[in-house]
């Protein structure tokens, strides 16, 4: 009898625990997309102020990535589903807070403890799986639910976001967390099992501190690199962030029970499993945010209409994860990467502007496909970062494990979005946009979304002008986005097979 064969299966009790886990994953996802529909309410109602509301959408992201790695490593010491129902708790106390905020400054505070409390909730949920699934094919399985989950909540967010808009006020989309978070409070210590390390030191203060520095810097400066390109700011706040992770690094090295076990750097599946997961966020990030834009700006749909259409590639996701163990069953989880890769890379091709800038059926197609290729590519790699550890480890692997999609996500948007802003630039710098007033003109050569609201401002044929010459700007750097996707798929669709070939089924 084989070790597999011998590992114990799950019960009746741990697959109801997963659907139960499932809960915070959907959360998770949905409360990253959500806001976006009801920055115009809020705005109207807060008045805040244009570096307010840029810390009302962006403290949530910040302290999340920021708090991952030191959250995994906590469920280690203190308990997983301890950890978890304390996330929940505050998770939906903070949305609450949200909810019901009466000024900007209140609503960036409940924002940021949204973001911490949502740390909690991916590692110590991906941990409790490896724990709570040793046969590796059930635990596969159970990644693949866990995956897919917070697939549906980024799907669902948008559709539900937009029917609370309709019918309530802005802060009803805050309290969609609250009956979620209430029955996994109840539903827990009832189906989770909880686990600690037996051998797990204190957590060190100082190493949390650094870690969130370093993160939160690095992140920032990316951000701005996005947003505003090179300059000072985000070089100085990158160079920042580089030298307290460095500070970080040396630390754990002298540490007995370190933040980080720098040794698991030193397996060459976990090492492989993380660019993995760098490369297919990456991607993901920073194509769904020029999609979405593309379908509202360019083709004109309403943000409820575009959250409708994206359902199509969020379901691929959720039909890629659930059918990746059958596949891996039978094929090396290398190769069932690199498929995947390869197929995401055919999707992009689809948005290419061979034949002409895509309309929507194109722009669906080609979104599905690469949804439905890169969905095996983030359940396998998943599965090998937690399988690759001692199961005491399981919540540092998990927090690394959603630093590295945090940190491939901000790349993503930054380096993808630099081409953009350069291509749409040029492209309007070559139309006819003269005879605007100054400041018009700067915002209209600098955003798609910027050129549509002082076309709408413009009377007669003079705004349709301006609206079709950026329109076709964006639409060449959306093109080239999808270029540079593709080439990106192809390239990394050799990482699993160079380096994960020996791993088997």
């Amino acid at each position: 009898m084989t070790a597999t064969a011998s590992l114990p299966k799950a019960t009746r009790r741990e697959w109801i625990g997963l659907g139960i886990i499932a809960l915070p994953c959907l959360l998770y996802s949905m409360d990253l997309t959500v806001l976006n529909l009801a920055v115009a309410y809020l705005s109207r109602d807060l008045k805040p102020t244009s570096a307010q509301l840029l810390w009302i959408v962006d403290i949530y992201g910040f302290l999340l990535a920021g708090c991952l790695m030191t959250m995994g490593t906590l469920g280690d010491r203190i308990g997983r589903r301890k950890l978890l129902l304390w996330g929940a708790a505050a998770f939906g106390c903070a949305s609450v807070l949200a909810a019901f905020s009466t000024s900007a400054m209140l609503l960036i505070g409940a924002r940021a403890l949204l973001g911490v409390a949502a740390a909690t909730l991916a590692p110590s949920t991906l941990s409790l799986i490896r724990n709570m699934f040793l046969d590796p094919g059930e635990r596969t399985f159970a990644i693949g639910v866990w995956v897919a989950s917070f697939s549906a909540g980024g799907a669902l967010g948008p559709l539900i976001g937009g029917v609370m808009l309709t019918y309530f006020w802005w802060g009803s989309v805050f309290l969609i967390a609250v009956p979620l978070m209430a029955a996994l409070l109840v539903l827990g210590p009832l189906y989770l099992p909880e686990y600690r390390s037996a051998d797990a030191g204190r957590l060190d203060i100082g190493s949390a501190a650094l870690s969130l520095c370093a993160v939160l810097a690095i992140i920032f400066g990316i951000k701005r690199l996005a947003e505003h390109g090179l300059g000072f700011e985000p070089a100085i706040a990158i160079l920042a962030g580089l030298a307290v992770a460095c500070i970080f690094l040396r630390r754990q090295r002298g540490l007995a029970d370190p933040l980080i076990n720098l040794a698991l750097f030193r397996v060459p599946a976990f090492r492989a499993a993380l660019a993995v997961n760098i490369l297919c966020f990456f991607i993901i990030f920073g194509s769904f945010l020029f999609i979405a834009q593309y379908l509202q700006l360019v083709l004109g749909l309403t943000p409820l209409a575009a959250g409708l259409w994206t359902m199509p590639s969020g379901l691929a996701f959720i039909v890629g994860s659930m059918l990746t163990p059958m596949v891996a069953a039978r094929l090396r989880p290398a190769d069932v990467m690199s498929a995947g890769f390869a197929v995401a890379a055919s999707g992009f091709l689809v948005l290419t502007p061979v034949g002409g800038p895509p309309g929507l059926v194109p722009l669906i197609t080609g979104f599905t496909i690469f949804s439905l290729g890169l969905a095996p590519v983030v359940t396998l790699s998943t599965d090998l970062i937690v399988g690759t550890v001692a199961p005491e480890q399981a919540g540092m692997a998990s927090g690394l494990s959603e630093t590295s999609i945090e940190f491939g996500g901000a790349l993503g948007i930054a380096i993808l979005g630099s081409i953009v802003t350069a291509i749409y630039r040029g492209a309007m710098a070559d139309a006819a946009v003269d005879g605007l007033p100054p400041g018009a003109r700067d915002t209209a050569m600098d955003t798609l979304g910027g050129a549509v609201t002082v076309a709408l401002q413009l009377p007669g044929p003079g705004g349709l002008r301006l609206l079709a010459a950026a329109r076709s700007a964006y639409t060449q750097a959306f093109g080239a986005i999808a270029i540079v996707c593709t080439v990106i798929g192809i390239v990394a669709a050799v990482v699993p097979a160079a380096f994960l070939r020996r791993r088997g089924a």
